[in-house]
């Protein structure tokens, strides 16, 4: 079975989805899988736009930034309105259960309590991007639970380590308790 995937991890600045992007790259890596992580964020840094953006495949990657991603991951919906013309048709779009819908019918949509989850079960809205991590784990599950556990545990503070690996179990249950909208495609 060929593995390429080309994965979006969007919302504003402090949210740690580059962080994420990164956890999810080294997890790749670790299973053995070519990999390339690049990000970008807007000038305002805390509360702008940002994204990581991550290339996992079994073959070599001949470029390093998408495209057209397979799967987007929004957590706000300014990040989701710029983003959403980067999802190719067929791809899976992850938002944010707080997130309008798109309008866009050519697409996959799980509509899951990231942040709520982390802000009231959790009690720590930092983890947001770890309960995300572990909800896009779930979902696309090419990179194995391990290697991601492991990567976050190598690049969280010590003290916050528990924390994230009961954030990221969480985010892996949301994609059972989440919304799947599947289209019919013509």
């Amino acid at each position: 079975m060929r593995i390429h995937k080309e994965i979006m991890l969007s919302g504003s600045g402090g949210q740690g989805l580059i962080l994420a992007g990164i956890i999810l790259a080294e997890a790749a890596i670790s299973d053995g899988l070519n990999c390339v992580q690049t990000q970008s964020y807007g000038p305002e840094a805390r509360g702008g736009s940002s994204k990581a953006e991550v290339i996992i495949s079994d073959n070599i990657i001949n470029y390093p930034n998408i495209m057209q991603c397979d799967i987007l991951l929004s957590l706000t919906e300014d990040a989701c309105k710029k983003y959403i013309c980067s999802l190719k048709p067929g791809g899976t779009l992850i938002l944010d259960s707080k997130i309008n819908l798109p309008e866009r019918r050519d697409i996959d949509i799980w509509h899951v309590p990231i942040l709520d989850t982390a802000l009231l079960d959790l009690k720590n809205p930092v983890v947001s991007n770890i309960v995300a991590l572990g909800t896009l784990s779930g979902i696309i599950n090419i990179v194995s639970e391990y290697s991601i556990i492991t990567s976050i545990l190598n690049r969280v503070p010590y003290e916050l380590r528990d924390l994230n690996k009961k954030a990221f179990y969480k985010g892996l249950k949301l994609q059972e308790q989440g919304e799947k909208y599947l289209y019919e495609r013509k």
